[in-house]
């Protein structure tokens, strides 16, 4: 069904892209577009789509963000291999020193 849906889509555009037909034919399959648009089922379709996209990106930023959180409350703050600013007594203030964690 949604092969369909699409191929009509793409005929009714490339037959408005294309073809030569003028304003009449134009504003003909503009009102038949619109009409398609408000028909229930195209709406009901358009809501489906919208919800089924909004769990997968649900999904997809607990699988990314699940691993990420729990990694990052591990670390304390540092990571490894990182330099890090560590207080030089000798030195007037902060140096970096090549210590990794």
């Amino acid at each position: 069904m949604r092969y369909k849906i699409s191929f009509i889509t793409g005929f009714a555009v490339g037959f408005v892209a294309g073809a030569r037909a003028g304003r009449e034919r134009y504003e003909q399959l503009k009102k038949l577009a619109a009409t398609a648009a408000d028909h229930p089922a195209t709406q009901q379709a358009a809501a489906a789509v919208q919800a089924k996209a909004a769990d997968a990106a649900r999904m997809a930023k607990e699988k990314v963000a699940g691993p990420l959180q729990g990694g990052l409350s591990s670390a304390k703050g540092k990571v490894p291999g990182l330099r890090h600013k560590e207080p030089d007594s000798a030195a007037n203030g902060h140096r970096y020193v090549g210590t990794t964690d």
